[in-house]
């Protein structure tokens, strides 16, 4: 049955075009099927009232879509809806580009990743630890769908232990999360409606900076010297441009491997709590400390209970399972809380139970022993080898922990440019412009230490130290050479 057209005298769209539209929209959803004969236009003409040449023009337009066939002597038939245009989805022009830093490349030698040997694990101690996990008779709870605040005798555990240390106030509560990077990831969420900007170290490890780069915040950069942040540049920061939200890392900064001295760090509360901002510390690297006294952290020294205090387990243990943790006051948390639930719904109970166990049994601080052993003495290379192979005019940071150091070619050293020849050599390294914010720093690179022998420390930076050596002789020879401007 042919359909009925419905004409609109008043549509500002021509009726010719009105015919082919709904005849067109006929054949496409199959009420018009293939091999319907048409009326002649003279026929449709006299059923809607209109000039016979208006359902010709429609018709042609038909025809030229190939959706009727016009056929001498015999009228006008249907061929068929038409075939629907598939649009394939430009991926590439429709997200935004990534801000990954590179991973480890097929160096021979890589100070690139600031991670934990593998020839460290405890892997009869972590066996045992998760046998007895297996074997309890809390398995199958375990093994449940987990609360997205985390296992909780392991919040317990480390609530205790963080009372213990004076870093969790009668205010406070705990969410354990898959390291520090998601519990930065569950505050930039839960501050992103109040937080537009936001003040980072400068160099900072890539992960703070990319993660609120990428959510829209303005980021300010906070010179970083040889005593962690500048509280002069940050207090002119915090003046003149009122970030709501400040992120400090004050032990073994990554990169620079600098730690903020207790002075520095009672002055970060008293000008932040003046000043409203939302403090964020970033203690990843807190417990491997080779040498000297510890400092309390911030959240120990600010009464006020506002600090956030974030914290892993990422470099002391076993960087794979994932498990960080956050403390804060009991309305941030539960907001995180809220938020962790709608990316991930549940914990990982099984990683975090095995992780307590490997703690309450006291293989952990066993482990936690020799990793400090282990990484004094690779600091220790990586000190010496700096001072015997690196060109003069080089400096370099003198960490007491930790697992980077950060260098500082002489100038006009770029480490970038450098970087694709260090490779040939079998060395790789992450050169300043990954952790830079508003400071452009060409001779600046870091190395991690922590993941490599004392014997490959040595041989890799005399790799890079005969590289850059030659390359600044090089570079001071061809400089010689240009001739002098002319005296006119």
């Amino acid at each position: 049955m042919f359909p009925a057209l419905d004409i609109n005298v008043q549509s500002d769209l021509p009726i010719y075009r009105q015919v082919f539209k709904q005849l067109k929209d006929s054949i496409s959803s199959g009420k018009l099927p293939k091999g319907t004969r048409l009326p002649a236009t003279r026929e449709l003409a006299g059923l809607l009232g209109l000039n016979r040449t208006t359902i010709s023009a429609a018709y042609e337009l038909l025809e030229s879509e190939g959706l009727i066939s016009g056929q001498v002597g015999r009228g006008s038939f249907v061929l068929g809806a038409p075939a629907r245009e598939l649009h394939r989805i430009d991926w590439n022009s429709m997200l935004t580009p990534g801000q990954a830093v590179p991973g480890a490349s097929r160096a021979t030698i890589s100070f690139a990743a600031s991670r934990p040997s593998e020839l460290l694990f405890p892997m009869e101690a972590f066996r045992r630890s998760c046998e007895e996990v297996i074997e309890g008779p809390e398995i199958a709870s375990i093994l449940q769908l987990g609360s997205p605040g985390g296992y909780e005798p392991l919040r317990q555990y480390l609530m205790a232990e963080a009372r213990r240390q004076g870093a969790m106030r009668p205010g406070d509560d705990l969410i354990v999360t898959s390291g520090c990077q998601q519990a930065l990831a569950l505050l930039q969420r839960v501050l992103a409606p109040i937080v537009d900007a936001v003040a980072i170290e400068d160099p900072v490890y890539p992960g703070v900076k990319n993660l609120f780069s990428t959510a829209g915040a303005r980021i300010l950069g906070v010179r970083m010297g040889q005593e962690g942040i500048d509280i002069d540049d940050c207090e002119r920061i915090l003046e003149r441009e009122h970030p709501k939200a400040l992120v400090v890392t004050p032990n073994f900064q990554n990169p620079t491997g600098v730690t903020l001295p207790l002075a520095s760090r009672e002055a970060l509360v008293r000008m932040t709590r003046s000043a409203g901002v939302v403090l964020i510390e970033n203690d990843t690297y807190g417990d491997l400390r080779y040498e000297g006294a510890r400092i309390p952290s911030i959240k120990e020294l600010d009464g006020s209970e506002d600090t956030i205090l974030l914290r892993s387990f990422s470099k002391v243990a076993f960087p794979g399972l994932r498990v960080g943790w956050a403390i804060g006051p009991r309305a941030v948390i539960a907001r995180m809380v809220e938020a962790k639930q709608l990316t991930d719904l549940h914990s990982d109970q099984l990683s975090q139970a095995v992780l307590l166990r490997f703690a309450e049994s006291g293989r952990l601080e066993e482990h936690r022993q020799k990793s400090l052993k282990s990484g004094a003495e690779k600091l220790k290379a990586t000190l010496a080898a700096c001072e015997r192979f690196l060109p003069q005019g080089t400096a370099f940071t003198r960490p007491q922990g930790g697992m980077n150091l950060w260098v500082r070619l002489p100038e006009p050293l770029d480490a970038a440019e450098l970087l694709p020849r260090a490779q040939r050599e079998g060395v790789t390294y992450l050169p300043g412009r990954y952790f830079t914010v508003s400071r452009p720093d060409p001779g600046g690179l870091r190395l991690s230490f922590a993941g490599l022998a004392p014997e490959q420390i040595q041989k890799g930076i005399s790799i890079l130290g005969e590289l850059f050596s030659a390359e600044l002789e090089r570079m001071r020879s061809a400089a010689s050479l240009d001739p002098a401007p002319a005296m006119v």
